[in-house]
């Protein structure tokens, strides 16, 4: 931890806000402290920033965060601007620069809006500037309720190929029950999931600014560390003893090997459009030789959705075998099915002498 070069720390809005919503710039400039004081010529940190819809509350007069959409994106819209006001203004103390950047699944699960992605990250690091990250909760529809950033902060850590994963709370760990119970005691590592079992996982707090929850952590953790990245789990307020490696909150150990990007995100971020039934050829040709996903392997369409958009393929049991980008919109896909790729030529047009789901596009979930 305490080698850790490239660093992603992810704050809650619970630890940003008051329960009433609204900023509560003690905190933010507590967080801002340690952050900057991390800070220097060898280690680079990116932090990813829940607390805009909280924000926004108070400047709306709403009492508690709202259920519906429109009003979340109203105040997610008052909100940012807010947020990052105040992290500019603390972080200038500093001599500090920081960059909004505003992110969905949409933004990094297509290939060439990942790329641009990494590239702003990269960029703003090498500049000596902080990024700050966030959900585009504004324009945002189902990514709103996408646990709390926690799944995002993962994601990005992959993304920018970060050494450490810090996920801040309102709790110093992960404890084996409700840590207001007696008896309770703080689970130091994790090993894998194995080290799981048996331990209940809360949801979100209290306070209802936030969506999320030690749910939404566990599983963030569960991404990154999948991905090769190991996670600290701590509370806000000891965010400082994690940046220097001292022991705190509970440490979840690397179970995998850094694959590539763009497909984490893919098979974690993306919300299937439709799905396509596979025949067992194409199954086996799918998960196990890792081929791109023709037509004539394809047996059902489902859904609507249009070329680029995230496909869920399944097996002729309904189970989802994997996932990935299709080429054709689903009113052209029945009248392609189980033909093959020159004959689909011959009759159609060069166009339609391609794959339907790329292998680059294309990730597997299960084996």
């Amino acid at each position: 931890m305490a080698g850790a070069r490239r660093i992603v720390v992810k704050v809650g809005s619970s630890s940003l806000t008051t329960a009433a919503g609204g900023l509560d710039a003690d905190r933010v400039d507590a967080l801002v402290d340690v952050l900057a004081g991390a800070r220097d010529s060898e280690r680079e940190i990116v932090l990813v920033s829940s607390g805009a819809i909280a924000a926004g509350l108070a400047p709306l007069g709403l009492e508690r965060r709202p259920r519906d959409l429109a009003r979340q994106q109203a105040a997610a819209s008052v909100g940012q601007g807010l947020l990052i006001a105040r992290y500019t203004a603390s972080f200038a103390r500093y001599g500090v620069r920081v960059g909004q950047v505003l992110m969905t699944s949409y933004d990094t699960s297509r290939r060439t809006h990942y790329r641009n992605a990494y590239r702003t990250l990269e960029q703003l690091l090498r500049m000596g500037a902080l990024p700050v990250v966030n959900e585009n909760d504004t324009v945002a529809t189902d990514e709103i309720r996408f646990g709390d950033n926690d799944r995002l902060a993962a994601l990005a850590a992959h993304l920018v190929r970060a050494d450490l994963l810090v996920l801040l709370s309102d709790v110093d760990g992960l404890y084996d029950g409700d840590p207001s119970t007696p008896g309770t005691s703080r689970v130091g590592e994790v090993h894998g999931p194995e080290d799981l079992a048996g331990i209940t996982i809360g949801a979100a707090g209290r306070a209802g600014v936030g969506t999320g929850g030690m749910v939404t952590k566990v599983e963030a953790a569960r991404i990154a560390t999948g991905a090769g990245v190991p996670v600290v789990l701590t509370s806000a307020s000891r965010a400082a003893d994690a940046l220097a490696g001292r022991d705190t909150g509970t440490y979840f150990h690397p179970t995998g090997r850094r694959s590539r990007g763009r497909l984490l995100w893919l098979a974690h971020a993306s919300a299937p459009r439709g799905a396509l039934t596979l025949d067992d050829g194409a199954v086996r040709a799918v998960v196990e030789r890792h081929t791109s996903l023709l037509a004539a392997g394809i047996a059902a369409v489902e859904g609507e959705f249009a070329a680029g958009d995230p496909v869920e393929l399944r097996d002729t049991r309904g189970r989802a075998v994997a996932r990935g980008l299709v080429n054709f919109d689903a009113k052209e896909l029945p009248q392609l099915l189980g033909r093959s790729t020159r004959d689909l030529a011959r009759e159609l047009g060069p166009a339609y002498e391609r794959e339907v789901v790329h292998k680059d596009d294309l990730v597997v979930l299960q084996r």
